[in-house]
C-alpha cells in the first residue's frame, strides 16, 4: 500500500498526492492530444498555424511551468506534510514506549512484591509442616511410650512425680521408698499427725484399652473390655495385697490413671469395677484428681504446721497486745497534753479578742464626743 498524504482539500473532496499528479498527467495527455489535432489542421496553411502553434506552445510551455511549480509546491508541502506527520508518530510511538515502560515496572513490582508474599507465606506453611512432622513424631513417639509396658510405667510415674512435686514439700513425699514386706510403691506421702504413709501407685494396665479402641469389630471389642477389667481388678488386688499394710501406710491407696480421657472412659463404662475398686479401698485418681488431692494435702500439712506453731503464735500474740496497751498509755497521756495545750490556746484567744474589741472602741470614738465632755472656756468682758 502506497503513502497518498492529503494535500489538496475541496469542499468535502480530499485529493492526495498521487490524485494530483494523476489529474497532472491527464492535463499533459490532454494538452498534447492537442497539439497533435493543431498540428493535423495546420498541415493546410502551416504558416497562420505555425504562429498559432507557437503561441499555443508558449502558452503550454507557461501551464507546463505553472504546473511544474504547482507540482513542486505539492511536492514540498507532502514532504513538510511527511516530516510533520512522522514527528507526530515518533512523539506517540515514544509515549506508548514510555506509558508500556512505566506499566512493565508497575507490573514487575507488584508480582516482586506478590512474590515476596507468597515466599512469607511459604516459609509459614514450612515452619508449621514442620512442627506438623515434629509433633507426629512426638505422637509416634507417646504411642511407642504407651505400647510398652516399661515405658508406659516411666510415662505415668513421671507425670506423677512432676504433680506431687509441684504440690508438696520435699520433706513431705518420697519416691521408691521401700516398705517393711520389701515392696516399692512409686509414691509415699507422709500424712500429718501420722505415722502413716499415703501410697500412690503410677503402673496402670493400658494394654487392653489401647486394645478396646483399635478394635475393628464388635467380637474383638468385647474381649478387649473383659481383658481391661480383669487387669484393673487384677491390680487393685496387687495394690491391697501388697502396699496397704496395717500401722504402716494408710488405709485407703491411690491408683494414678495417667490419661484424663483413660480415667472418663472407666468412669463411664465401667462403674462396676470402680465400686469394686472403692471396696478394695483403691481410688482411682486422674492427673486433675490427684492435682486436688495434693492442694488438699497441702492445705493440710499447711493447717498442722499451724497447729504446732499455735504456742509461739499465741506468745508473739500477748506480746503484740502489751505493747498495743502501752501504746495506748501513750497515747492517752499525748492526748491529756494537747487538751491541756488547747485549753490554754482558748483562753488566750479570749484574751486577745478582748484587747482588740477594747482597741476598736478607742478607735471608733468620734471628736465631738470628745469636745462635749471637755469643759468650755469663759468669754472675757
Amino acid at each position: 500500500m502506497f503513502f497518498n498524504p492529503t494535500v489538496i482539500q475541496i469542499g468535502s473532496h480530499s485529493f492526495g498526492l498521487i490524485d494530483v499528479i494523476e489529474i497532472a498527467a491527464a492535463a499533459l495527455f490532454l494538452f498534447l492530444l492537442i497539439i497533435t489535432i493543431l498540428a493535423w489542421r495546420a498541415q493546410s496553411g502551416r504558416r497562420a498555424e505555425r504562429r498559432d502553434a507557437q503561441t499555443l506552445k508558449a502558452e503550454l510551455e507557461y501551464r507546463m511551468a505553472e504546473l511544474h511549480g504547482m507540482l513542486g509546491q505539492f511536492s514540498d508541502q507532502t514532504q513538510s506534510n511527511q516530516v510533520h506527520l512522522q514527528r507526530a508518530l515518533d512523539e506517540r510511538l515514544d509515549a506508548v514506549g514510555h506509558r508500556v515502560g512505566q506499566g512493565l515496572a508497575d507490573q514487575s513490582q507488584r508480582t516482586t512484591d506478590q512474590l515476596g508474599q507468597l515466599n512469607e507465606r511459604l516459609a509459614v506453611i514450612d515452619a508449621a509442616q514442620n512442627n506438623l512432622q515434629t509433633l507426629s513424631h512426638e505422637m509416634l513417639s507417646l504411642k511407642d511410650i504407651l505400647a510398652n509396658k516399661q515405658t508406659r510405667g516411666a510415662f505415668g510415674q513421671g507425670r506423677m512425680e512432676a504433680i506431687i512435686a509441684d504440690g508438696l514439700h520435699s520433706k513431705a513425699y518420697e519416691f521408691q521408698a521401700t516398705l517393711s514386706n520389701g515392696t516399692r510403691p512409686d509414691c509415699l506421702i507422709s500424712l500429718p499427725d501420722s505415722r502413716l504413709k499415703l501410697v500412690i501407685d503410677a503402673k496402670f494396665p493400658l494394654e487392653a484399652y489401647n486394645d478396646m479402641r483399635e478394635a475393628v469389630d464388635d467380637v474383638s471389642r468385647l474381649e478387649a473390655i473383659q481383658r481391661l477389667k480383669s487387669d484393673v481388678q487384677k491390680h487393685v488386688k496387687d495394690i491391697s495385697e501388697k502396699y496397704l499394710i496395717g500401722g504402716e501406710t494408710h488405709e485407703t491407696a491411690i491408683m494414678f490413671v495417667p490419661s484424663e480421657s483413660v480415667y472418663v472412659e472407666l468412669n463411664e463404662r465401667f462403674e462396676d469395677v470402680i465400686q469394686r475398686a472403692h471396696r478394695s479401698r483403691i481410688i482411682l485418681a486422674s492427673p486433675n484428681v490427684l492435682m486436688l488431692l495434693i492442694q488438699t494435702m497441702q492445705a493440710i500439712v499447711r493447717d498442722a504446721a499451724m497447729r504446732e506453731q499455735a504456742g509461739v503464735i499465741q506468745a508473739e500474740v500477748v506480746k503484740l497486745l502489751e505493747d498495743v496497751n502501752r501504746m495506748n498509755e501513750r497515747v492517752t497521756k499525748l492526748r491529756s497534753h494537747f487538751t491541756q495545750t488547747s485549753s490554754d490556746l482558748d483562753l488566750l484567744s479570749t484574751s486577745t479578742d478582748k484587747i482588740i474589741r477594747r482597741a476598736n472602741k478607742i478607735e471608733s470614738l468620734e471628736l465631738d464626743e470628745v469636745q462635749a465632755v471637755a469643759p468650755r472656756p469663759k468669754l472675757v468682758k
